[in-house]
């Protein structure tokens, strides 16, 4: 069989004031129809940026193909250089024969379209559809992609979804035309375990029916186990192994890929632990430097963060007069506690209200009922004056740092901002403190200068943590804080986040959809379902006795990182979508919980 797409000995460049940078060097591999291929490594190892070759998208960027070919396969069975193609040629074959799933669902849409114009465009430019046959399959690719009010959610605008909505519509957008070679670029990053098991048995369905090749580029190496046919381990911009998946996972070859697989959070691997333990890095010898690390301080527990009855609603306009005619059913009547110095995880899939739920305890959003208390003070209850002062104690650490970073300012700044707004320091000490701060979160000094489009994501989000940890909180909530990060960026900032929490006593509510990680870091954990805790316990409790359905679900559906354990097959049975939203008169009734066992509660159905 002829391969679909062949990439021979590939070689991009990107000129920058200090010289040429080599991204991808001497770069081959091939793809058959009907294969998937996955490409993983660090960030920065060159994936994305061989992704973007294959679509000459890197072009836009500012790189450039210095040398080699991108043989792809037309549908009449020519066979096209796209290095060397036109760029009308690249105009017909982008999104119509080559489909892309990018990382970054809310750059990968326009913000000012409406999710139906999005997914109807390239419906009728290279279908022909017309504008009510585009809308119905666009209604069809949000149901497929398990999106909950479909016929809503084409009349909203991204910002009005959540972070794993937006990227079912990209996934969405990215099948719309049932192309040949499908190029996914973390796609699954922002979404919880179930929705990624339905998207991956998905993505398998459409491989095995329609031919369809599939280029998938992740960090995950548990997904890489369940999808790939063969695997390729990129590091600094080469090759360094490749072969079928069970031979890289079984018989690796290289200490790069073999440090690569050991430094993967493995479900389980906490069992019989009393508490968390930090991350193995890339380049750990073995377990021994995990030991190694600092014993958590015991602690007399003593309640700093107390959430009761805590209810959350956003409306739902409808109507010439847009009147309230609904409301969405956020956070439903959630109640917890979190001591000083330990964690609370706060999991579950996307649109859950999780997020919403930490935002609710800061007041980023006004609840609509309940208590907040913060170390004794009411947190409801507290003027604008009161509530800004109060913010010195809790402080937030965002899902995309690139977002929550003010492009036009340098980092030394954004990271002063706090110290200044609080009065915390100022002259001299306030140049000093953001340089403890700095080498806190482990940045080079070096980067005070910087702007944020001049880091990784990873340094982003350390420069994020250092901005949070500036007024010496007591309480951060981690929202999605490492789900964008590879393995060993992401290892990084947990156990410095652990290390913190060791040396300064900080509590943390970590919102997270990787249950691995979960395991790993909580002392808690929460699990949500529809704007509800459905599940609270200590985490031995939840991940060794899983009592509700739905966390039994949540944990069945964590992938594993052994080939041989595949469970993204075709017979992936798809929940029913359950939606949040309710008329206005609507009473839900309170959260009634059992107790399995001390500080273990089960919502009754």
């Amino acid at each position: 069989m002829n391969a679909l797409v062949s990439v021979d000995h590939l070689r991009v460049e990107f000129p920058t004031d200090g010289g040429t940078v080599v991204a991808v060097q001497d770069v081959s591999f091939a793809i058959e129809p009907g294969e998937t291929l996955c490409v993983v490594g660090e960030s920065g190892s060159g994936k994305s940026v061989t992704s973007l070759s294959v679509m000459r998208l890197v072009e836009f960027g500012g790189g450039t193909i210095a040398s080699g070919s991108l043989s792809f396969t037309r549908t009449d069975g020519t066979q096209l250089d796209v290095a060397k193609a036109s760029p009308q040629v690249m105009r017909r074959l982008r999104g119509n024969e080559i489909g892309m799933i990018f990382q970054e669902p809310m750059t990968a849409l326009n913000p000012v379209f409406t999710i139906e114009r999005q997914l109807t465009d390239g419906l009728i430019l290279h279908k022909g559809l017309t504008r009510e046959a585009a809308r119905a399959r666009a209604l069809e690719l949000l149901q497929s992609v398990r999106i909950p009010e479909p016929e809503r959610r084409l009349r909203q605008y991204p910002h009005e979804l959540s972070g794993g909505m937006r990227q079912r519509v990209v996934i969405a957008m990215a099948m719309a035309c049932e192309p040949r070679l499908l190029i996914a670029d973390e796609p699954t990053t922002a979404l919880d375990v179930t929705i990624q098991a339905e998207i991956l048995a998905l993505i398998n369905r459409l491989k095995r029916e329609k031919g369809m090749a599939v280029l998938f580029i992740t960090h995950d190496m548990a997904v890489v186990a369940q999808m790939a046919d063969r695997v390729v381990v990129m590091n600094a911009g080469k090759i360094v192994e490749t072969g079928t998946v069970a031979d890289i996972f079984e018989k690796p070859q290289e200490d790069y890929t073999k440090s690569l697989l050991a430094a993967v959070p493995k479900l389980g691997e906490m069992a019989g632990k009393a508490v968390p333990e930090k991350m193995r890095l890339i380049g750990d010898a073995d377990a021994r430097a995990v030991e190694a690390a600092k014993t958590p301080v015991a602690r007399k527990p003593e309640v700093l963060l107390d959430v009761r009855n805590l209810t959350t609603r956003f409306p739902v306009k409808g109507g010439i007069l847009r009147r309230t005619v609904a409301n969405v059913h956020a956070v439903e009547d959630v109640s917890f506690t979190i001591n000083v110095g330990e964690t609370l995880a706060l999991v579950g899939e996307s649109g859950c209200g999780k997020s919403s739920c930490g935002r609710s305890i800061l007041r980023l959003i006004e609840p609509e009922s309940g208590e907040v208390w913060l170390g004794g003070r009411d947190i409801g209850a507290l003027n604008a004056f009161d509530l800004r002062r109060a913010r010195a104690d809790m402080q937030m650490v965002f899902q995309d740092p690139f977002a929550s970073l003010n492009p036009y300012r340098r980092l030394k700044d954004q990271v002063a901002e706090p110290l200044t707004n609080f009065g915390i320091a100022k002259g001299p000490a306030l140049k000093a403190r953001v340089l403890d701060l700095f080498d806190r979160v482990q940045l080079p000094r070096a980067f005070l200068n910087r702007f944020p489009h001049e880091l990784s994501g990873g340094q982003r989000q350390r420069v994020a943590i250092a901005r949070a940890l500036a007024v010496n909180p007591k309480l951060i909530v981690a929202d999605e804080a490492v789900s964008a990060l590879d393995v060993s960026v992401q290892a990084q900032v947990l156990n410095l986040m652990m290390d913190l929490q060791t040396d300064l006593g900080l509590s943390y509510l970590f919102i997270s959809h990787d249950m691995a990680v979960v395991e790993r870091v909580s002392h808690y954990v929460g699990v949500m379902y529809l704007g509800r805790i459905v599940e609270i316990g200590p985490r031995a409790a939840i991940f060794g006795n899983p009592q509700h359905a739905y966390t039994q679900a949540l944990l069945s559906a964590v992938p594993v990182a052994d080939p041989r354990q595949r469970k993204f097959r075709d017979d992936v049975r798809f929940k029913p979508i359950t939606s949040p939203i309710f008329p206005t008169g609507h009473a839900a009734e309170p959260s009634v919980y059992f107790e399995v066992a001390p500080s273990h509660l089960v919502l009754q159905n």
